[in-house]
């Protein structure tokens, strides 16, 4: 029997005893995790049952092996002709599962059943809010509108000191337009008549 569950964003084939690293999930090794999203399960020689998105009354049960963390990723960055280079190492927290069922919702945790059984999250949705932050935010606002009120007396009491009595701007006098010139006119050629001769 093997089945299709979906965590951590990704989709994985399982079946049992299968060992399986998904994405960092809450839990310490020897509990047990149920995941509902199962996306289909089959049996050998039958046809699959595919959900829509998800097959109902039916969940996939796992064991924590361990919190380990992947392969080193190296993120190298470079500009060209700048002498620009950054290398970063990366490592993602992983969890390290053995699928111990794969069976209806709600049925009983398989034989190694551990105390606690927790719905599969991702380990940042579960991290809660530290207390103190929000008194801090709620003591933030009552000291701003006291702020706000002093700034506005402030602002009113420079407006008078501002203002300043400005002389009148000084307006050029207009020029009266030149007189528009007549066209200059081409030269007529004048015939010369022939000198007379005189006596």
């Amino acid at each position: 029997m093997f089945a299709v569950i979906q965590t951590g964003g990704k989709q994985y084939r399982v079946a049992k005893d299968d060992i399986i690293k998904v994405e960092k999930l809450a839990g310490d090794a020897g509990e047990t995790i149920e995941f509902g999203k199962v996306l289909m399960v089959g049996e050998d020689g039958k046809a699959p049952a595919v959900g829509t998105p998800f097959v109902d009354r039916t969940s996939v049960y796992a064991t924590v092996l361990e919190q380990a963390k992947a392969d080193k990723v190296l993120v190298f960055k470079k500009k060209r002709r700048h002498n620009y280079r950054r290398t970063r190492g990366h490592r993602q927290q992983v969890t390290v599962l053995r699928i111990t069922d794969i069976g209806a919702a709600g049925k009983a945790a398989p034989k190694k059943a551990a105390p606690r059984t927790t719905e599969a999250k991702p380990v940042a949705e579960t991290k809660a809010a530290p207390a103190k932050k929000p008194a801090a935010e709620k003591a933030a606002p009552a000291k701003k509108p006291a702020a706000e009120k002093a700034a506005p007396a402030r602002k009113a009491e420079a407006k008078p000191a501002a203002e300043k009595k400005t002389a009148p701007k000084k307006v050029a006098p207009k020029k009266a337009a030149a007189p528009k010139k007549a066209p200059a006119k081409k030269p007529v050629a004048e015939t010369k008549a022939p000198a007379e001769k005189k006596e």
